[in-house]
């Protein structure tokens, strides 16, 4: 469904009333819907499963959403749609039926960029990092009254949302790299967190990610490539991990570049108590067990994310348990050996099946051949075949008050967590 973005009238999507949203429960789109309903658009939409933490806000703000696993027989009459990509996977006929109206069909990307040209654009890329660095120079700009318009991947702490409605000049977005998704920005100001080898189920290779980025450097007005000199001023964080601190470096630098007082960078970045879902502190039971969810799902980022753990909870006198969930057979098999050696810093690694998403099963890789990968470099490792046997298996673990319980990954093994210990979202 690709679409030549430079025959779409900006002003004609601007003006829609009605935008129906398909996969509206996506952590990205539902903050986009968001957006639309903040300029007076009124907006309604589908989603294959419930998802509270993203639906719920919209139902609260009156959207109607259809829960559908199936075809539906039509849609809402609108000026507008705008899909999710793991729609191309999970409803085709929902975007076929979209298109047969006749009127102009757009996926999430491509619509952010239209609505994007109201603003002064603040882009935020990188293999990682991205959301904490999106977050903090939210909350920076926020503290310097800047009063910016946010989309970021996750929900910020601050404002307990994906989505903050600004007054402002600027829009503040996180911007992914998968399928050159960010090149439909053309902002005044993008910073490059890092940039590796990732999505190689789209990229051809490493040099290839290089050339999406140089490319949207190319359509930046300014750019944050180098931020190291930064590292030094960054103040105690209450966050863990060298890969907090070096995303509160890169906020800093562009906090910097438009002229906000330093003592205002230092307060909020101080201040700064994180996302929904980037080792999150979720509970502690009554048994003492901590639990933590993790959206880390690249080897560099389960490496990290332990690496901070153990900054809190050094090995001896913590054992960490994750449960993780591998996310794509592509990116599990592109990446197997890395994925083997990356969890050193836990006394026990629990595998889920791998989250396909938007691929299909690929026999060659799984996740019962990953744990025996980790036991050979040296890990305790198990993987399950289904959710049900992970809940099971957890339970019987009976984790005390020395336990560290996280569930990682870009997938669902949060749930796991919900299940075991009642927790809610």
């Amino acid at each position: 469904m690709n679409l030549d973005l430079s025959k779409i009238n900006t002003s004609e999507i601007l003006s829609a009333r009605k935008i129906f949203f398909i996969g509206i429960g996506g952590i990205g789109i539902s903050a986009l819907a968001k957006m639309a309903i903040s300029k007076g658009i009124e907006v309604s939409g589908v989603n294959d499963e419930e998802s509270s933490k993203t639906l719920e806000p919209l139902r609260e703000l009156g959207v109607e959403i259809i829960m559908s696993r199936g075809i539906l027989d039509s849609l809402p009459e609108a000026d507008l749609y705008v899909y999710s990509d793991a729609w191309l996977h999970r409803g085709p006929e929902v975007l076929q039926k979209a298109k047969d109206t006749g009127k102009l069909v757009l996926n999430y990307f491509q619509a952010l960029g239209e609505f994007a040209k109201e603003y002064q654009v603040i882009a935020i890329a990188g293999t990682h990092g991205k959301t904490t660095t999106t977050a903090m120079v939210a909350d920076i700009l926020t503290e310097a009254n800047l009063d910016p318009t946010v989309i970021v991947g996750s929900f910020i702490k601050k404002f307990d949302s994906n989505f903050r409605k600004g007054n402002g000049q600027y829009l503040v977005v996180e911007a992914d790299e998968y399928n050159r998704h960010f090149l439909t920005l053309r902002p005044f100001l993008v910073v490059t967190t890092n940039i590796e080898a990732d999505h190689l189920d789209y990229y051809k290779d490493f040099d290839d990610v290089k050339k999406a980025f140089d490319q949207l450097l190319s359509q930046s007005e300014n750019k944050i490539l180098d931020y190291s000199k930064y590292l030094e001023k960054v103040p105690k964080l209450s966050v863990p991990g060298e890969h907090n601190r070096l995303d509160a470096a890169a906020a800093f630098a562009v906090a910097d570049f438009l002229g906000i007082p330093e003592e205002t960078i230092k307060k909020s970045l101080a201040e700064f108590s994180g996302t929904w879902r980037r080792l999150e502190k979720r509970a502690e039971t009554e048994k003492g067990t901590i639990i933590y969810d993790d959206y880390a799902h690249h080897p560099t980022e389960i490496m990290a994310s332990l690496q901070a753990l153990r900054e809190l909870y050094p090995q001896g006198k913590k054992k960490i348990t994750v449960l993780f969930q591998p996310h794509l057979y592509s990116r599990t098999k592109a990446f197997f050996n890395d994925f083997a050696k990356s969890f050193k810093g836990a006394d026990r690694i629990l595998l889920l099946p791998i989250y396909f998403a938007r691929e299909d099963k690929d026999e060659s890789i799984s996740s019962e051949k990953l744990a025996e990968a980790i036991v050979r470099e040296g890990g305790n490792s198990q993987a399950f075949s289904d959710f049900e046997q992970a809940e099971k298996a957890v339970k019987a673990l009976n984790f005390g008050p020395k336990d560290i319980f996280v569930t990682m990954g870009a997938g669902e093994a949060y749930k796991v967590a919900d299940k075991v210990f009642n927790l809610t979202q």
